[in-house]
């Protein structure tokens, strides 16, 4: 089992084929493939009965966090997988994340006890047993994701994204509905600090400007909040 921490700032941009293209083009010379390369990502959130995590967030506190557990393709219960539980306080991102077998990783996640005791996964526990979350929405998407030569700075680009309230198991593949319209790409900057100045002139040429973009959080607004007011109307016209 391997745990690791990250302090950094994030930001989202949104690029249509051709600046998603443009933003390739800059990133030649001066960054490479991370580790993973070219990958499928596939994450399982973890929410309050209530949604009071995602609710929460949406309403841009200064603090806020969230929690789930991530692997590459469709694993098996003997895979990698990482859990993450990351909190966001004045615009910095925290994240704790914690590597083992899925299997393992679904333990902890249940509140079970495990024989994993690290400072990493008593903070888990700690959230697991304060807000006694469950699965809530399972999200995939294809990651092409690079480092840089400064210290920290890592960019990665999202397309096919989709998601599903259902199944919400990551051996059970990367199906879903999409939640991007089709041809545009969710950009991600990861920087402990300031961007490189090269980076920053590359955005303005091409008119990259950054959003406030939550998978989860679209998921809910868009999908999952429309449809429990739905179901709370039926439940009142029957009442």
């Amino acid at each position: 089992m391997q745990g690791s921490t990250f302090e950094r700032f994030e930001e989202k941009y949104l690029l249509t084929t051709a600046q998603y293209q443009a933003m390739m083009a800059g990133l030649r010379g001066k960054m490479q493939p991370d580790l993973f390369g070219r990958s499928m990502v596939s994450s399982i959130y973890y929410d309050t009965q209530d949604y009071r995590l995602i609710r929460t967030s949406l309403d841009k506190p200064d603090y806020k966090e969230k929690l789930r557990v991530r692997a590459y393709g469709t694993p098996t219960a003997e895979s990698k997988a990482f859990v993450e539980l990351k909190k966001k306080v004045d615009g910095i991102v925290y994240k704790r994340r914690v590597e083992m077998p899925l299997a393992q990783a679904n333990l902890l996640l249940s509140g079970k006890k495990t024989d994993l005791d690290t400072q990493i996964t008593r903070e888990i526990q700690y959230f697991v047993r304060f807000y006694q979350p469950q699965p809530s929405v399972l999200l995939s998407y294809r990651r092409v994701a690079y480092t840089g030569a400064e210290s920290g700075l890592r960019i990665t680009f999202d397309d096919d994204i989709r998601f599903r309230t259902t199944a919400l198991r990551l051996t059970s593949g990367t199906w879903g509905q999409e939640l991007l319209a089709p041809g545009m790409t969710l950009m991600e900057i990861k920087a402990p600090g300031a961007m490189p100045l090269w980076l920053c002139e590359l955005l303005n040429h091409n008119g990259v400007y950054p959003t406030s973009f939550s998978k989860y959080g679209v998921c809910y607004r868009d999908y999952i909040y429309p449809q429990l007011r739905q179901q709370e109307k039926g439940r009142n016209a029957y009442a």
